[in-house]
């Protein structure tokens, strides 16, 4: 019998382990949605001809000839979300924030995907031979983009609250504090954004840096805290 009870307890030791692990690969791959994504934009804003950060938003690099890179990094970073959804899933099972931050990082991810698949319309000369102004009337597949960016704004902004519920009912103010503040300044962003022809790419960068930036900055928290369990 206490032969059986040391190998059942030895058995359950080496489940929450492996649990452990897959939680904390999870979550790494949601450490890497703001470099990933950013990085790549970077590359492509500093070396796509044409291209103007100022007035172009970012997902006007899914245009032309080099347009798949950019849809590629669509593509990646929401696959990243949605394992980052789960990870988080499994940190937060049972606590606060547990049920709605992941569904809203998941939102994130396939409307992130679903943005790639669906590019904005050319517009202001890019890519080169473009007409230099905006569209009369917006297409479809332009549409479709605007609709799924927007949702996964809401659910950005969204998890950026629910997560810090998360972090103060595990007493971390200061996480608390620094997702509450992400969650309020990309609204501001955005409407700095939409309101500034002149500087319109580069609030919406910023807006998408911060809220990025915030899933993958308590991604890492959140891994460390699973490793010390």
């Amino acid at each position: 019998m206490e032969i059986m009870k040391r190998a059942n307890e030895r058995s359950a030791a080496d489940e929450t382990a492996s649990s452990s692990t897959v939680t904390r690969w999870l979550l790494a791959l949601g450490i890497l949605v703001a470099p990933v994504f950013l990085g790549v934009a970077i590359i492509q804003i500093l070396t796509r001809p044409g291209f103007d950060i100022r007035h172009l938003a970012i997902s006007s690099l899914s245009l032309g000839d080099l347009g798949w890179i950019q849809i590629a990094n669509f593509e990646v970073t929401g696959l990243l979300a949605i394992a980052c959804a789960v990870g988080v899933r499994r940190a937060l099972r049972g606590g606060r924030g547990g049920t709605w931050g992941p569904v809203l990082i998941g939102i994130l991810g396939i409307g992130t995907i679903i943005s790639g698949i669906f590019h904005p319309d050319p517009a202001l000369g890019f890519p080169p031979g473009a007409p230099t102004g905006m569209p009369a009337t917006m297409s479809v597949h332009a549409t479709i983009h605007e609709i799924a960016s927007m949702a996964s704004f809401a659910s950005l902004t969204a998890a950026c609250f629910v997560l810090s519920r998360a972090f103060a009912s595990a007493g971390r103010g200061k996480w608390a504090i620094y997702c509450i503040a992400s969650g309020v300044l990309m609204p501001v962003l955005l409407v700095l954004g939409l309101s500034s022809r002149d500087w319109v790419g580069v609030f919406l960068a910023v807006m998408i840096a911060v809220g990025f930036g915030c899933i993958s900055a308590t991604s890492a928290r959140l891994r460390a805290d699973v490793s010390k369990a």
